[in-house]
């Protein structure tokens, strides 16, 4: 489950991005600008960067890292 919204923050956060690039908008990201430009930059970017975080921490096996 962690994995898959690791996976859905990457992607809404890339897409956020690159519609941002060319002036579009997802309708249910539009709050996040309402802090202004470079706040809603922000948050896209640390959308991306969470989202593979949580992805790689839904991948890491715990089980075998304290082994060794």
């Amino acid at each position: 489950m962690l994995q898959f919204l690791g996976f859905l923050l990457f992607v809404f956060g890339l897409l956020s991005l690159v519609l941002l690039l060319v002036g579009a908008n997802l309708t249910m990201l539009t709050f996040i600008d309402s802090g202004g430009k470079l706040i809603g930059f922000v948050i896209r970017l640390l959308m991306v960067f969470g989202g593979v975080v949580l992805f790689y921490l839904a991948r890491t096996d715990w089980e075998k890292e304290n082994e060794e």
